[in-house]
């Protein structure tokens, strides 16, 4: 579902040079949650935006769903983001004035479905994350656990394959950190691959997978990730 291979990306030049990922190499077996730990500013958000398509590595290559993403162009790099991947962010990144159904349907609208249709999809996804009561409200109206339930209802939309998460409890008190696991899981098991970077231990707890991130270098169970 996701391969990275020989992935490097730096910011800046010169004196200041910073790179961000070092030579990192991963493959997600499909159907699994894999947490990424590390404190602030070892590289886990520029992994994930480099792995769903939003910057280009430096070097190294990029699989998802079986394209490499160096290999298509701009306008197929956008249509497989809103086909294959979803991202999931602290700040949920939902748009004010839509409400809950319409956020979560826009994607499909934007890809020419009708709709009638994108609705469908939108209210199916919200019903999985138990959010499809409140599907005529705002953002605003939403406590924050309910709004990153929408949000991951947003990414998992229309089947989506890949969910990328970034520290998706790091705004939530304990209850509502618990929920969105929770829901995050079933998401899992019913067919998605997630990749979350964290600081919360308890993510990783419910992962089926822990790797370990530092001054951009990505390590498993101690050793540097193969």
């Amino acid at each position: 579902m996701l391969r990275l291979d020989g992935v490097t990306k730096a910011f800046g030049g010169g004196a200041s040079r910073t790179v961000a990922m070092r030579d990192v190499s991963l493959d997600l077996v499909p159907g699994t949650l894999t947490a990424i730990m590390g404190p602030s500013g070892c590289g886990k958000s520029t992994l994930l935006t480099v792995a769903g398509g939003l910057q280009p590595p430096d070097e190294g290559s990029v699989t998802v769903d079986g394209t490499v993403l160096a290999e298509v162009s701009e306008p197929e790099l956008y249509a497989l983001r809103r086909r294959s991947v979803g991202f999931v962010f602290q700040d949920y990144n939902l748009v004010s004035i839509l409400s809950v159904v319409e956020n979560v349907s826009l994607k499909f609208e934007l890809d020419g479905v009708s709709a009638r249709s994108a609705r469908r999809t939108a209210e199916e996804a919200l019903a999985a994350v138990d959010m499809a009561d409140l599907s005529d409200r705002f953002p605003g109206t939403l406590s924050g656990g309910q709004r990153q339930r929408v949000a991951l209802a947003r990414a998992f939309a229309g089947g989506g394959k890949l969910i990328l998460a970034d520290e998706p409890t790091g705004a939530l008190d304990t209850a509502n950190a618990e929920s969105v696991l929770r829901v995050l899981r079933g998401l899992v098991d019913r067919g998605s691959t997630a990749l979350v970077a964290t600081h919360d231990r308890y993510v990783a707890d419910c992962a089926d997978r822990v790797l370990l991130m530092r001054d951009g270098v990505l390590y498993s169970d101690g050793a540097r990730a193969a």
